[in-house]
């Protein structure tokens, strides 16, 4: 356990950002402005993952992800994937081969019968490619996401600006070759889940000291919660889908287990800002152009937007 008497470090969960470079930067400038300087120099930084799609500029989300170890050498920063990153990472090719070194090809057949409304992907090198990273690619036939009310940008998963900020059309395979190297190690190296232990928030009965889990979407409620840590941890790209990157409804709440030893779970994903206990749900912008990126802050549990105007 952390020295009771030590002063709480500070740790900063970042939502969804989805290729709005603009909103990122005055995130972190509102951030670093409003967090003391110690504090913030040492805070463990999480990116709560989808940092591709929709929004304009992906290239110089990643650029700036990338360059923040080098700039900020004493934070310690987690970048968590998201189901886009995931799919963009599986496009790219720089997804872990499946672990029993069956092909990727052998999990399509679970959710075939979205391949034609979907639009799967079927240029270069499609044979060999994880599910996700044919959906991502692909074109998807309606020009409207009913549930959203929004125009679908090329595929499911509104890629096409991603393609774009690397200076090439939807759905081709140059993407593989535009993409700098340091951006497919970026990719590469994202993790699924990340624990940490003695993470302090503040409540009405004073600091309490928690372990913390982030991930993406959230835990599943009805599974065993070390299995999934330990699919989790191990990246296992044999699934099709990972619930604890793209679920719903099944991922919304804290699994009982984890009720009876206090556990933060923090995820973005849901589109939706929830500060319920120990759940956290960071994701007020969803990926649209007119809302925020937000932030929590821990322990003081302080909700940072890109659009706040501080005092001078």
């Amino acid at each position: 356990m952390a020295d009771p008497k030590a002063k709480p470090r500070v740790v900063c969960c970042i939502g969804d950002l989805h290729g709005y470079h603009t909103k990122l930067r005055n995130l972190w400038s509102n951030l670093e402005a409003l967090i003391d300087p110690s504090d913030f120099r040492s805070a463990l930084i999480i990116f709560l993952g989808d940092y591709c799609d929709r929004g304009p500029d992906t290239l110089k989300v990643i650029d700036f992800l990338i360059s923040l170890p080098s700039t900020y050498p004493d934070q310690k920063h987690v970048f968590l994937s998201g189901n886009h990153d995931l799919a963009f990472a599986a496009f790219v090719g720089v997804l872990p081969l499946p672990p029993d070194g069956s092909k990727f090809s052998e999990a399509w057949k679970e959710y075939e019968d979205s391949e034609d409304r979907e639009g799967w992907y079927k240029g270069y090198g499609y044979e060999k490619m994880h599910l996700q990273g044919r959906r991502w690619a692909g074109q998807i036939k309606a020009k409207t996401n009913a549930a959203k009310g929004t125009e679908y940008k090329g595929s499911i998963y509104d890629a096409a600006p991603t393609f774009e900020s690397y200076g090439v059309p939807h759905g081709s395979s140059d993407l593989v070759k535009a993409v700098p190297d340091d951006h497919k190690k970026f990719l590469a190296d994202m993790v699924w889940v990340h624990e940490e232990d003695d993470v302090c928030v503040e409540t009405k009965d004073g600091i309490k000291q928690c372990k913390l889990i982030a991930v993406h979407a959230g835990l599943e409620k009805n599974r065993d919660v070390k299995e999934q840590l330990k699919f989790l941890k191990a990246r296992d790209t044999r699934v099709p889908k990972v619930e604890a990157l793209s679920g719903r409804k099944n991922v919304w709440d804290i699994p009982q287990e984890l009720t009876e030893n206090p556990t933060i779970v923090v995820s973005g994903h849901h589109g939706k800002l929830r500060i319920e206990g120990l759940r956290l749900v960071i994701d007020e912008g969803g990926g649209y152009p007119e809302k925020p990126v937000a932030a929590i802050v821990l322990p003081s549990m302080k909700i940072v937007r890109d659009t706040d105007v501080l005092a001078n």
